[in-house]
């Protein structure tokens, strides 16, 4: 048996709070800096650094928590965890993500000039604090040598703060989350406390919010960050930047060994397989990719929403990251160069039952693959049929269609997926931090895998709580029972033929594991997996968008997030075509004004063609099992 090296946990931990770094343009960032110590003193010596920066407080005890600085620091570390600008003890004025590359490049430089420094920096954080990694590899500072960075961006156009033309409104709900944790709140009580008390349900009903009409408007720099991404519809020069287009900038980007970590039914999942695949096809340094079962922030836990992925699923994130730096900043044998460079939790196989939590017992397993997309896979069309299946034969009659009426005033309610920060929409007591407000909020729209029926208390869902497919603006396809075991892991894509009353009008889909009736879920259990959504005026460029002529009919492509499932013999695949998903995505009015600034809306009445002509259908990737 191979012994591996790993650090050990030899030495005390002492914090310095709050060292100034200076930034190139006189902005001073406030730094704790965690070094280990014997018997209440430093040690002497030279170590690698691990950097952490962050919009949520660097001394927060949840933020500590999920990046735990004492747990590497006694294992012979130097970590600084930083308040970026604009935030808490550091200087400056909040604008997301502007910043953060020459702030987290100044950052990495200085703390690679300090004594106590052997001049390796490492990085590593989640959301947010895996944009920041990404802006500063981007401008490739000289003393950055390794990374994870954990469900982030690689481009906030394509599926972040946009998604194929849509805006997802996550980040409204984040904007009023950051506003009530800013300096300026936490320097005046009253606007605290109107902040903090602000129910973002009303306003998720009321968008779009108008400019000067809303609580954003307390505080400029928040309003206007907010209405920068819900009316640049177009991928313009706001885009096209390195602290949102990372993907644009793959030539500038850092060459070292890069850790992209996500999973399945996180809000970034697309980005982080993206990332891999392109990072690692550019790059001459190992890029390596982990994708887990969890939802957004929740890494490591055996459940994501109410299903349960067993025993196998519980991931010690700590001991992940310390490998990763042992390796690559120690030069220690951790073992990681025999392994191959995907990691993959592949959901599914479960009995189905319920368990003790009462959460549906689905299952997975974790395996290696040598790449993402997985070299082996199949990518095998599935087609709509005029009888409302899915399967791999394509229609032979013709002029069959099928439509629905899409009325922005009454969408489809978003149960489960891949959310964050729409996790938490109430209202806060008091503004102590952007973690405090989330963990007093009740949740109303969950993360995860659900049974895609409407539940009372969820916002967006109203009597009697029925099933989503039984909803007349939703057209369902699904295959017969399976006769045997299928594997689907890696990127989907939809092809559509489609028409519209209206000029412009949205596309959704959505890809289900439907469950046999069983003695605990007698009805079934429809589990969502992954799903995708498509502007209409998008459809050819997201750069130059085109309306359609109403009855027209047009050819559409779009991908939904990669998933990764075993569906059982018994089992149903399905797939759910509509125009809204709400409040994961915004709705469209349907009228082709202004993005985020209508004024009305209409009823469409849309219409997916499915018959020899126009065979449309899901291209699922196909994974054929080993021999």
């Amino acid at each position: 048996m191979l012994n591996f090296e790993s650090s050990k946990p030899e030495y005390e931990v002492m914090v310095e709070k709050d060292v100034i770094i200076p930034m190139r343009d006189g902005i001073r960032l406030a730094t704790d800096i965690y070094r280990p110590a014997r018997n209440g003193k430093l040690v002497d010596g030279k170590f690698p650094t691990l950097l952490v920066r962050t919009p949520y407080g660097k001394s927060h005890s949840l933020m500590l928590l999920n990046n735990d600085p004492s747990y590497y620091a006694q294992r012979g570390y130097i970590v600084a965890i930083q308040d970026c600008r604009g935030y808490h003890n550091s200087e400056g004025v909040f604008y997301a993500f502007i910043h953060e590359g020459t702030d987290g490049y100044d950052t990495v430089e200085w703390l690679a000039a300090q004594p106590w420094s052997d001049g390796q920096v490492g990085t590593y954080g989640t959301s947010y604090l895996s944009w920041v990694q990404t802006a500063l590899a981007v401008l490739n500072p000289p003393h950055l040598k390794a990374m994870i960075p954990n469900q982030g961006v690689w481009n906030a156009h394509t599926s972040s703060f946009r998604h194929q033309g849509t805006l997802e409104l996550r980040w409204m709900c984040w904007t009023f989350f950051q506003a009530a944790d800013s300096k300026a709140a936490h320097t005046n009580l009253q606007l605290a406390s109107v902040l903090a008390n602000v129910d973002v349900r009303d306003w998720l009903i009321r968008s779009p919010i108008k400019r000067f009409h809303s609580p954003l408007s307390l505080l400029h720099e928040f309003e206007q960050f907010y209405f920068d991404i819900l009316t640049h519809g177009d991928y313009d020069e706001y885009w096209k930047r390195p602290c949102f287009a990372y993907d644009e900038f793959l030539d500038e980007h850092a060459d070292i060994p890069i850790y992209c970590t996500g999973a399945w039914y996180d809000s970034y999942t697309r980005s982080t397989t993206e990332m891999y695949a392109d990072l690692s096809k550019k790059k001459t340094k190992p890029v390596r990719l982990l994708m887990g079962s969890w939802t957004h922030g929740h890494m490591g836990i055996p459940y994501s929403g109410d299903v349960d992925f067993g025993p196998e699923a519980l991931f010690d994130w700590n001991a992940f990251r310390l490998r990763w730096f042992d390796h690559w900043l120690k030069g220690m044998n951790t073992g990681l160069d025999k392994e191959p460079p995907v990691k993959i939790f592949v959901m599914g196989g479960g009995n189905g039952r319920k368990t003790p939590e009462g959460h549906l017992k689905h299952g997975g397993t974790w395996r290696f693959e040598k790449d993402w997309p997985l070299p082996r896979t199949k990518y095998t069309p599935f087609y709509l049929h005029g009888n409302m299946s899915l399967d791999t034969t394509p229609p032979t009659e013709s002029k069959l269609s099928s439509s629905y009426q899409y009325d922005p005033k009454k969408p489809v309610p978003t149960i489960g997926g891949h959310l964050s920060s729409l996790d938490y929409l109430g209202p806060a007591p008091t503004p102590l931090g952007m973690f405090d407000i989330m963990s007093r909020k009740v949740p109303v729209v969950e993360a995860g895998g659900f049974d895609q029926r409407e539940r009372e208390g969820w916002f967006g869902c109203k009597p009697p709580y029925l099933p989503l497919a039984t909803r007349h603006d939703i057209l369902v396809f699904s295959t017969p029972p399976l006769k045997e075991d299928l594997e689907i892991t890696g990127p989907i894509t939809v092809n559509l033929w489609v028409g519209s009353s209206a000029p412009d009008t949205d596309f959704t889909a959505k890809l289900l594991d439907v469950y046999p009736p069983n003695q605990d879920y007698p009805k079934g259990y429809a589990l969502n997996l992954t799903d995708g959504i498509l502007r209409a005026r998008y459809r050819n460029s997201r750069e130059t968008p085109e309306f359609m002529t109403p009855r027209e009919i047009y050819e559409i492509r779009f991908p939904i997030y990669p998933t990764s499932n075993l569906f059982k013999a018994g089992h149903q695949i399905r797939l759910d075509i509509s125009s809204s998903n709400w409040p994961r995505f915004d709705r469209n009015p349907n009228t082709g004004e202004p993005l985020g600034l209508h004024t009305r809306t209409i009823i469409a009445e849309n219409t997916v063609y499915h018959d020899a002509e126009h065979p449309s259908h899901v291209v699922l990737p196909v994974i054929p099992f080993y021999e």
